[in-house]
């Protein structure tokens, strides 16, 4: 009984001490750690539908964005490398707050609107979500990829980055500098060609030439529906970014960022083309999200094909140096 019980120590103490530590140890973005002062492991999280704020541990709250932000189905390394992203993500918009109160939550770090920081899920949610079979082995699986990278975060230059991530980029992530403007080195556009299996790398989205007009504030000669050359006439390309995505477009007399020109028709993404049939537009979008940063259904593919959570942070992230934070 006693060598039993001293087998079953010493085998414990491997796989929870011993193993994790040489696989971070191995990790190639791996730095020493940097110190960060006591109760910043402390998050106040704005629940945006609730309007209340509450402060929650940070790895607790971390099992919450994952769960939120990425489907719980995807490879234990893809779930890893979105916990490091939300982490890093999360210690920025506090450095952020504590320098100036972001205007739209003043009394918190960060909220939980996906449209302005990043999702969060209660329990609850995730149980209608999940379903009750499913809510205990998606959490564990969550829980375990937060663990496994416990106060992990990454870095350019010694600084924390902003490692923004989306669903996916239909074959290519863009730059920074092309969708927000101002170069940002380690958000350079790479190929990501994971991304083809994603639900949603096509998708389209439909109105009248009224609605257009009704959302957009403009005025079209809708005559001009009828008319062959109204495919070249109602919609103009003015500027193209270096991966082939739009702009700059002009439709009726009005020219329009492809950014907010999104976010008006709630398109999936600024890579699209369109049709138009009698009184209605269709807009054919491939891709899912700002397409900067990370893709996520792109990280689960290189999981997919064994890449580890620092191959996808190094790939998506150029230059970047993994960092772990002392709580």
């Amino acid at each position: 009984m006693r060598r039993f019980l001293g087998l079953f120590i010493i085998l414990v103490f491997i796989f929870v001490i011993i193993i994790p530590t040489v696989i971070i140890e191995g990790t190639h973005l791996l730095e020493s750690p940097v110190e960060v002062k006591s109760g910043e492991n402390l998050v106040r999280v704005y629940l945006h539908r609730s309007d209340t704020i509450e402060i929650m541990p940070m790895e607790e709250y971390l099992v919450g964005v994952v769960a939120g932000e990425m489907p719980a189905s995807f490879e234990m390394e893809a779930l890893k490398a979105q916990a490091i992203a939300a982490r890093t993500y999360t210690y920025k918009r506090i450095e952020e707050a504590k320098k100036e109160p972001n205007k739209d939550h003043p009394g918190a770090d960060i909220c939980t609107d996906p449209a302005h920081c990043q999702a969060w899920a209660s329990d609850d949610v995730l149980r209608k979500r999940w379903g009750l079979m499913n809510f205990w082995r998606y959490k564990l699986k969550i829980r375990e990829a937060v663990r496994a990278t416990r106060g992990m975060v990454l870095t350019y230059k010694g600084e924390l980055i902003d490692p923004v991530y989306h669903s996916n980029s239909g074959g290519r992530t863009e730059s920074a500098a092309a969708v927000w403007g101002g170069n940002i080195p380690y958000l350079q556009s790479v190929p990501s060609p994971w991304d083809k299996s994603a639900p949603h790398y096509l998708t389209n989205h439909s109105f009248s030439l009224d609605e257009l007009e009704q959302k957009l504030g403009i005025k079209l000669n809708t005559a001009v529906s009828s008319l062959p050359s109204a495919q070249n006439s109602l919609i103009k390309v003015k500027k193209k970014t270096a991966t082939g995505r739009l702009k700059e477009v002009q439709i009726g007399d009005k020219i329009f960022d492809t950014v907010k020109l999104r976010q008006l028709l709630g398109l999936s993404s600024t890579n699209f083309t369109w049709q138009i049939s009698g009184n209605k537009i269709t807009f054919y979008t491939v891709g899912y999200g700002h397409g900067v940063g990370m893709s996520q259904y792109g990280a689960n593919g290189m999981a997919k094909e064994g890449k580890k959570f620092n191959e996808i942070l190094g790939h998506y992230y150029q230059g970047v140096k993994l960092r772990i934070i002392k709580n």
